[in-house]
Formats: structure tokens, C-alpha cells, sequence
């Protein structure tokens, strides 16, 4: 191999692990990926091995500029509101023997909730204060999801209510072990049937409500999705951070269903 061969080679490896980075966290971005710093590095060295030899190099820029174009199309303009919209299913509260709060994100060092779980859980307890339902539920997580010392979702949001209602609060009651949205929509099925719930209002964010409803449906319960607001983004998509947000969340809603598809993601 000749010098220039060599350092041909070296700044292909270099660019080629420069896309690779890039490549990762917009993975871990879009896809809402657990293990972030794995896969960084991961796409990382693979970029540069590609990048130091000329067919996957040609092969890496290509599917570099194909997701680039896509993704500056979805940014420059409003384009996903259409599809954005579909995700959600908004319907009129009605009188109900639950509110089901389906469970959302945390901060597992700051033992916080964050903002879409927030919302959800607020939204519930506004219809809980309308007297729509007398009863609560919230969801605790699965060791599959998160970090082994992460707090329980559920303990978080009951603690929330304790805070704000004291013991003058709602019945609360715990889905526990939950890891999808099927399985909550399995609990609340099993709780529908020894308490003889017909009727339960379903609270989670606007673009997981038409999808979480068709699994609840699917799972036998009567339910009436009422979402909470969207609190991470401009859902009308005026600026390029909200239609960033928008390929996030329908990128995460389009792999769900492939999961679903391909069986779930089975419980410890």
C-alpha cells in the first residue's frame, strides 16, 4: 500500500466514523434507545471500517445522504402533521368506573417524572376531580425497563397525589409488572372483570392514544380515550425542533408496532 493509499484509506476511516456518530445519535434520538452509549460506539467503529475501504464507503455515504434528505424534507417543512395526527384518538370524557393513567418516561437519578408522564397523570386526576370516575390506576414498570435501582413509576405519581390531595384523594390502584401496553391493557382487563368496571376512561399522550385504545379494545375493555395535552413539542409543528420531535414520535410509534407485530417484548 502506497502513502497516499494509506492516508486515503485514513481519512475515509475518519469520515466514515464521523457519519457513523452522527448516525448514532440520531438513532438514539429517533428511536428512544435504552443502551445510547453502546450503540454510539458501536455505529461509530463500524463507520470507520467502512469508511476505510472504497465500496462500503461509497455504500455508508449513499444511506448517510438518503436519511439526510428524508430527515431535512420532514424538517424544512410541516409535512408530518397529517400522520402525526392520525396517531391520536381524542373522544368526549364520559362517566366511567376508572381512570387508567397508562405509564410514560422518568428520570431515574433526579427520581423525577417526565413531562409526557406528568401530563398523563395530571389529565387523570382533572377528570378524577370532575367526578368522572371515582378510581385511579397507574403503572408500575417491569425490570425490563430502565435501570435495576430506577424508582417505580407508580411510587412517583403516588407520591404526587399524596402531595397534592392527601387522604382525600382517589383510589389508586397499582397495575403492576407492566412492560407494554399490552400488558396494562391485560390488567385492567383482569381488574374489569372482578370489579365489574364496563366502561374506563384511557389517559396518555396524543400520539400513543389511537394505538394504546385498539390494544385495550383488542384486550376486551370498553374504554373512551381522552389524551392529555402534549407537553414536549408544538403539535401544529411551526418550527424545526417540533418536527424533529414529530420523526421522534412517529418513528418510536411505527417501531412499536413492528414489535407488537413480531410478539412484544416479553416480561422477566
Amino acid at each position: 500500500m502506497t502513502a497516499r493509499d494509506r492516508n486515503e484509506q485514513i481519512r475515509g476511516a475518519l469520515g466514515g466514523a464521523a457519519v457513523g456518530a452522527a448516525l448514532g445519535v440520531l438513532a438514539a434520538f429517533l428511536g428512544e434507545v435504552r443502551a445510547t452509549t453502546p450503540l454510539l460506539w458501536g455505529l461509530l467503529i463500524l463507520g470507520a471500517l467502512a469508511g476505510a475501504f472504497r465500496p462500503p464507503r461509497r455504500a455508508l455515504h449513499a444511506a448517510a445522504a438518503g436519511v439526510a434528505l428524508v430527515l431535512a424534507a420532514c424538517l424544512l417543512t410541516p409535512v408530518l402533521r397529517g400522520p402525526l395526527a392520525a396517531l391520536t384518538l381524542s373522544q368526549p370524557p364520559v362517566k366511567a368506573d376508572a381512570i387508567v393513567v397508562l405509564g410514560g418516561g422518568l428520570q431515574c437519578q433526579s427520581r423525577t417524572l417526565e413531562s409526557a408522564s406528568l401530563a398523563r397523570l395530571t389529565r387523570g386526576l382533572e377528570l378524577w376531580g370532575q367526578e368522572y370516575a371515582p378510581t385511579l390506576t397507574v403503572s408500575e414498570q417491569s425490570g425490563l425497563i430502565g435501570p435495576r435501582d430506577c424508582p417505580k413509576i407508580s411510587t412517583l405519581e403516588r407520591q404526587i397525589i399524596t402531595r397534592q390531595l392527601g387522604a382525600d384523594g382517589p383510589e389508586v390502584l397499582t397495575l403492576k409488572n407492566v412492560t407494554t401496553t399490552r400488558d396494562e391493557a391485560a390488567r385492567v382487563h383482569a381488574l374489569a372483570r372482578t370489579r365489574g368496571w364496563t366502561t374506563v376512561l384511557l389517559v396518555t399522550s396524543p400520539s400513543h392514544s389511537r394505538r394504546a385504545a385498539a390494544l385495550f379494545r383488542t384486550s376486551g375493555v370498553n374504554v373512551v380515550s381522552v389524551p392529555a395535552p402534549e407537553t414536549r413539542f408544538d403539535t401544529t409543528l411551526p418550527l424545526p425542533l417540533d418536527r424533529l420531535w414529530a420523526v421522534r414520535i412517529l418513528a418510536y410509534e411505527n417501531l412499536s408496532r413492528v414489535k407488537a407485530a413480531l410478539g412484544g417484548t416479553p416480561e422477566r
